[in-house]
C-alpha cells in the first residue's frame, strides 16, 4: 500500500485522543498490518509498546507536550492501573516542567508492580496516605490515578534540584495548591528522605511568578544577593501601569524576562508589543531602568550575573548608584 494511502486511512480511522493503544487501534479498524506498515512508512510513531501517535500530532507538539503525552502511552498501553507521581503527576496536573527528563514516574506501595514495568519507568515505592491521592479524567471520561497537587511537589523536592522543583512548586501554586497544606503534609509524612530538600524548596517557593523562566530568574536574582526585586510589580506611566517581572522601587530598576507567551495570550502580538513598548518608554523617561533577558541568559549564570551587576553599578552594597542594602 502507498504512504499516501496508509496516511489517509489513519487520518480517517484515528481514535478519539491523540495516543492509542493496540485494542484502540484494532477497534477503529486499524489492525496489526496495517499500524505495522504505518509505522514502517513513518506515518505512525511508536512511543513504547502498545502505544501509538501519529507522526503529524507529535511533530506539533513542544517537548514539554510531548513529555506530557508519553506519560499519556504509558496510561494507554498498561491499561490505567499506574499511580503516577512527581514529575509524571505534575505534568498531569498541567503543572510547569522544565528539564525534569523524560522517565515516567509511578508510586507504589508493593514490589514488582506489573504497571510500573518498562525503562521509560522510574518506579517508587513509597507510603500513600489517602490523603495523598488524587484522581484526574481523560476527555472521554476515564479515570487517571495521581497523587495530589500537594504531595506532587514535595515529592519532586525530594528528588529534584532546586530550580526545577521550583518551577513546579511556583506554578502548584497559581492552581490553587496550599502552601500551608504542604507543610503540614511535610511534617506529618512517614517518608524522611528528601526532607529537608523539601523544607528548603517550600520556604523559597512564589505564586506570583507566572512563568518557568520567571521562577529560574527569581533564583537566580537571590543567587546574586540581589534581594530587593519584587516579582510582578505594577508602575503606573503617562501610558498606562507597566507591569514589571520584577522591580526595586528604590533603586528604579526593571528586570524583564522575555518570554513570548505573555504576548501571545489575548491580544494580536503587534498590538501588545506596540502598548508595551509605549509603557516602557514612558517608564523610563519618568527615571526608570530597564534591563532584559531571554531564556539562553538564564543557563549563563556568570555571564548574566556580570552582565547585571555591571547594569547596575556593582555588587550590593558596592554600587557606583545609590543601592539599598
Amino acid at each position: 500500500m502507498k504512504p499516501n494511502k496508509i496516511a489517509d486511512l489513519v487520518e480517517q480511522r484515528w481514535p478519539r485522543g491523540p495516543v492509542a493503544s493496540t485494542g484502540q487501534l484494532a477497534d477503529s479498524r486499524l489492525e496489526s498490518r496495517l499500524v505495522a506498515a504505518a509505522v514502517e512508512a513513518g506515518v505512525i510513531l511508536r512511543l513504547r509498546r502498545g502505544a501509538y501517535v501519529r507522526r503529524t500530532y507529535w511533530g506539533a507538539l513542544k517537548p514539554w507536550d510531548q513529555d506530557r503525552l508519553l506519560v499519556m502511552a504509558h496510561y494507554e498501553s498498561t491499561g490505567g492501573y499506574a499511580r503516577y507521581s512527581h514529575v509524571s503527576a505534575a505534568m498531569l496536573h498541567r503543572c510547569d516542567v522544565w528539564n525534569a527528563g523524560t522517565k515516567v514516574h509511578v508510586t507504589t506501595q508493593y514490589s514488582n508492580s506489573r504497571t510500573s514495568a518498562g525503562k521509560d519507568v522510574r518506579t517508587h515505592r513509597l507510603p500513600l496516605a489517602p490523603g495523598d491521592l488524587a484522581s484526574l479524567w481523560t476527555p472521554d471520561g476515564r479515570e487517571i490515578l495521581t497523587t495530589t497537587i500537594e504531595r506532587t511537589v514535595l515529592d519532586c523536592a525530594r528528588i529534584l534540584p532546586r530550580a526545577q522543583a521550583a518551577v513546579i512548586g511556583d506554578h502548584a501554586l497559581r492552581k490553587g495548591a496550599s502552601l500551608d497544606g504542604m507543610r503540614r503534609l511535610l511534617d506529618t509524612s512517614p517518608v524522611k528522605r528528601g526532607s529537608r530538600r523539601a523544607a528548603d524548596l517550600l520556604d523559597v517557593l512564589d505564586a506570583r511568578s507566572e512563568s518557568a523562566g520567571e521562577t529560574r530568574t527569581r533564583l537566580l536574582l537571590y543567587s546574586f544577593g540581589l534581594t530587593r526585586f519584587t516579582p510582578q510589580v505594577e508602575i503606573p506611566t503617562g501610558e498606562g501601569l507597566f507591569r514589571a517581572d520584577f522591580a526595586d522601587d528604590v533603586a528604579r530598576v526593571a528586570i524583564e524576562f522575555d518570554g513570548a507567551g505573555k504576548y501571545f495570550d489575548y491580544k494580536p502580538t503587534g498590538e501588545v508589543l506596540v502598548a508595551e513598548r509605549r509603557r516602557e518608554t514612558a517608564l523610563v523617561e519618568s527615571g526608570w531602568r530597564v534591563f532584559r533577558l531571554r531564556w539562553k541568559h538564564l543557563d549563563r549564570p556568570g555571564e548574566l550575573r556580570r552582565r547585571l551587576l555591571d547594569f547596575l553599578g556593582g555588587p550590593p552594597g558596592k554600587q557606583k548608584r545609590p543601592w539599598p542594602a
